[in-house]
């Protein structure tokens, strides 16, 4: 491990007043976490600085070659004050695995690890009070080579960024409306798929924007191949209900494989639910959705943590899900997983890194 560097901020921020009105992504902290690799040499000069902008050459090969990747986790503020990360080490652990298929160099965890935890330290006052609310914690990774052709870049740099971002549900949870894209794809198998790399969230907005404009909150992506079989949705895992049985999307290598994911399917058994992995289509979806047999959906993310369904839509085609209301495993699964988070239950599973 490195040694860590600290260099205060002589200039810090007004924090906001309303924590109501945080927003997500729009506000960051006094400080970030940075370190640089070169090859020969590994990773070095971790540091904690003043958050401040980069100089970046224009020809620094991320902006030309895509290699980015990033990871999402969060810093929860428990009701005796005292602060908790959720399973930050699996966070960092898969973006070894992203950097792995992006030709980029294996973090160095245990120091990335540490530098967050110094880093959260020194911004602690910047942890939000209000209910629901938390700290975004967004490692990135990017390389830095300067110089255009098409081949791995020898330096790259390690950043963390840190963003108080309010309560997902302003109004508490509530189902959204999910639109079906059958024409673009995501991801194929063998792809990039299962990576955090900035291109797969580029290669979704076109999609994203085109369901907004029909009033839809989410795209419900296809399989790459033969576009009928249910992959992930927006920036979410997808799972579906049959009374108490919740069946999820399984591992392809086009599919992320999410830190929430993982977690409400280990919850879902122990809280006494069968939860099962297979190969979805979105038609039967559809028919099941229609008969009643498919009692609620809902998708498993960092940011929302349990985003239930009420709407899928499909062409022109449009379906209820239940009542269209929150169904009972989704409102389980977030009272449990939230209340782990912020403290409230006991953690049983080891996931929580108190600070």
């Amino acid at each position: 491990m490195l040694d860590i560097k600290v260099t205060l901020s002589d200039h810090l921020k007004a924090k906001p007043a309303d924590e109501s009105a945080l927003g997500f992504g729009r506000i960051f902290t006094d400080h970030m976490f940075l370190m640089d690799y070169e090859a020969g040499r590994g990773w070095h000069d971790a540091r904690i600085v003043p958050y401040g902008s980069f100089a970046i050459d224009p020809a620094a090969m991320v902006l030309h070659y895509g290699q980015a990747i990033f990871e999402g986790t969060k810093c929860y503020r428990r009701a005796d004050g005292g602060l908790q990360l959720f399973r930050p080490g699996d966070n960092l652990a898969r973006m070894s695995r992203s950097a792995e298929r992006m030709c980029m160099p294996k973090l160095d965890e245990e120091t990335a690890l540490e530098g967050l935890k110094q880093l959260i330290r020194v911004d602690a006052n910047w942890v939000p009070h209000k209910e629901g609310t938390s700290l975004y914690i967004r490692p990135t990774m990017i390389s830095m080579d300067v110089g255009l052709g098409v081949h791995a870049s020898k330096k790259y740099l390690f950043f963390i960024i840190l963003s108080p971002v309010g309560a997902y549900y302003k109004e508490g949870l509530k189902p959204v409306s999910i639109y079906v894209e059958d024409e673009y794809v995501r991801a194929v198998r063998g792809g990039v798929g299962f990576t955090k790399c900035a291109g797969n969230y580029a290669a979704s907005i076109l999609a994203g924007d085109i369901a907004e404009q029909k009033g839809f909150s989410q795209v419900l992506w296809l399989d790459g191949v033969e576009q009928k079989y249910v992959e992930e949705v927006g920036s979410m895992n997808m799972m579906f209900a049959y009374g108490n049985k919740i069946v999820t999307p399984r591992l392809n290598g086009s599919i992320l494989p999410g830190i929430t994911r993982d977690s409400v399917l280990k919850l879902a058994r122990q809280l006494g639910f069968e939860a099962e992995e297979g190969r979805l289509d979105i038609n039967e979806i559809f028919a099941d959705a229609k008969s009643g047999k498919l009692t609620e959906a809902f998708g498993t993310g960092t940011a929302a943590v349990i985003s239930p369904v009420g709407t899928l839509a499909l062409k022109d085609e449009k379906v209820v899900l239940g009542d269209g209301g929150i169904g009972k495993i989704s409102q389980k699964l977030y009272d449990t997983l939230t209340g782990i988070q912020y403290g409230r239950l006991p953690d049983e599973n080891g996931w929580i890194v108190k600070l």
